[in-house]
C-alpha cells in the first residue's frame, strides 16, 4: 500500500524552489537525485498498461528510477541482492559489528566524502581482519559484510559502517575452522584502538598529499598545524566499537540484511506530516530507553531536504563491500573450503535460468493475473482502456 506521504511528495512540492534558493551550492549528483524521486513512477518515465486475463480490469504502472537514494526503488534492489546473497551464508553464529567516527573526524569527512568513506571501509576492515588474525584472539581468516550509513535517525550526518561477520574462520593453513565463543567475537576495546590508529594515520597521510580540502569554517584546517591542533584530542578519546550479540540463525541474519543494506536516509513509512509547518516523521532518541525512544521530529521543509541531501554518495561508490572469505575473487573458493572444514553440504548449484518472479500486484478486482498489453513512452499517457482485442492478443502470446 502506498504511503500517504513520500519523500517524492516533498521534493516535487518545495523542491523547484529549493534548487534555486540554492542555485550554485548543490552537486550535479544531489541534483540528478532529487529529480530521480520526483519523476519516480510518474508519466515522465513511461510505463505500461496491464490488464486482467480474467476479469479484464486494467491499471497503469509506471517505470521506477531505479536511483539508490529513492526511498521506493530499494525494496526490488534489496530482494535482489538478498537471493545472491542466501548461498552465502554458513551454519554458524553471526555477529553484527558497528564502526562510528567521532564528531571531529566526521566534519573533516563530510567536506571528503569519497576519500574519508573509502577510509573508513578500509580501516575498519584491516582493523577486523587483523585482530581476527592474531592468535591471541581468534586465529582465524574471518569473512565480512560492510554496509555503510552516513546518517543519525534525525539524518543528521553521522557516518558508520555497520559488518555482519560469521563467527569464526578459516586457520592458517586451511586446515581446520575455528569458532569463536558462543556470544564473543573480539575485544572491542582493542579494535577501537587499532581502528584509531589506521584511521588517523592514514588521513594524517592523505593530508600531507594535499588530496583534503576544506571550506568555508573549516578552510583553516589546510595547515598542517591546524589540522594536528584539531586531531589532537581525537588521538586521545576512545573510539567506539559496537559489537552486538550474535543473529540466532541464518534466517535472522537474512531479516537484518534486508533492513540494512539498502536503507537510505529516511523511509516513507517514518513520515506524517507535511504542510506547512515543515516535515513531521518519527525518529529514534538513542540518549533514550523503552517506548521514550521514539519521538517526532518537525524540520522547515528546506531543513528537511538539505538532510535528505547531505547523504548523498559520491558518483560511483560502493556501499557494500565485502573482505576476508567473502572478498569477490576468493569468495567461492573459500565459502567451499569454509563448508568443507564444517562438514556441511555446498548449496545446489543450479545454473539453469528460471523464469523471474513477478513482483507484479495481482488484479484488485478479482485476484488474477496481470498482463502488460501497452507500452508507454516517456510522458506518454494510455490512450484509453485497452480493447478485448488487444488484451486477447497479448494473452495469447
Amino acid at each position: 500500500m502506498r504511503a500517504s506521504i513520500e519523500v517524492a511528495d516533498i521534493f516535487r512540492a518545495a523542491g523547484p524552489a529549493y534548487r534555486v534558493a540554492h542555485a550554485g551550492h548543490l552537486s550535479l549528483i544531489q541534483l540528478k537525485v532529487m529529480s530521480a524521486i520526483e519523476h519516480c513512477r510518474t508519466a515522465a518515465l513511461g510505463g505500461h498498461v496491464e490488464a486482467c486475463e480474467d476479469c479484464g480490469q486494467w491499471r497503469i504502472a509506471y517505470n521506477s528510477c531505479r536511483n539508490r537514494h529513492c526511498p521506493r526503488c530499494q525494496g526490488a534492489a534489496a530482494r535482489t541482492w538478498l537471493a545472491e546473497r542466501e548461498a552465502d551464508l554458513l551454519p554458524v553464529g553471526y555477529f553484527h559489528v558497528v564502526f562510528t567516527l567521532p564528531a571531529e573526524v566526521a566534519d573533516i569527512a563530510f567536506q571528503n566524502k569519497a576519500l574519508a568513506y573509502d577510509l573508513l571501509f578500509k580501516a575498519a576492515s584491516e582493523t577486523m581482519l587483523t585482530i581476527a588474525a592474531d592468535a591471541k584472539h581468534l586465529g582465524a581468516r574471518i569473512g565480512i559484510t560492510a554496509v555503510l550509513h552516513t546518517w543519525g535517525s534525525a539524518m543528521t550526518h553521522h557516518p558508520h559502517v555497520h559488518m555482519i561477520v560469521p563467527g569464526g574462520g578459516i586457520a592458517p593453513g586451511g586446515k581446520r575452522w575455528v569458532s569463536s565463543r558462543p556470544a564473543f567475537l573480539l575485544p572491542v576495546r582493542v579494535l577501537g584502538k587499532l581502528f584509531r590508529r589506521l584511521f588517523l594515520t592514514r588521513l594524517m597521510a592523505l593530508h600531507d598529499a594535499g588530496r583534503l580540502s576544506f571550506f568555508g569554517s573549516m578552510a583553516y584546517l589546510t595547515g598542517r598545524r591546524a589540522f594536528l591542533r584539531h586531531l589532537s584530542p581525537v588521538r586521545k578519546k576512545r573510539w567506539v566499537v559496537y559489537a552486538k550479540a550474535p543473529f540466532a540463525g541464518p534466517e535472522a541474519v537474512l531479516a537484518y540484511l534486508s533492513r540494512y543494506t539498502h536503507r537510505v536516509a529516511i523511509s516513507n513509512s517514518r513520515l506524517i506530516a507535511f504542510d506547512e509547518s515543515g516535515v513531521t516523521f518519527r525518529y529514534k532518541n538513542y540518549r533514550r530507553d523503552g517506548a521514550d525512544r521514539q519521538q517526532v521530529m518537525t524540520l522547515a521543509t528546506d531543513e528537511f531536504i538539505r538532510r535528505f541531501l547531505l547523504h548523498v554518495l559520491p558518483r560511483g561508490f560502493h556501499r557494500i563491500r565485502h573482505y576476508g572469505l567473502l572478498a569477490g575473487g576468493s569468495r567461492k573458493a573459500s565459502l567451499a573450503l569454509a563448508r568443507e572444514l564444517l562438514s556441511v553440504a555446498a548449496p545446489p548449484d543450479d545454473d539453469t535460468p528460471g523464469e523471474p518472479e513477478d513482483f507484479r500486484p495481482s488484479c484488485p478486482c478479482c485476484g488474477g493475473r496481470m498482463i502488460v498489453v501497452e507500452v508507454l513512452e516517456r510522458r506518454g499517457q494510455p490512450r484509453g482502456p485497452p480493447d478485448a482485442t488487444a488484451t486477447n492478443r497479448e494473452t495469447a502470446l
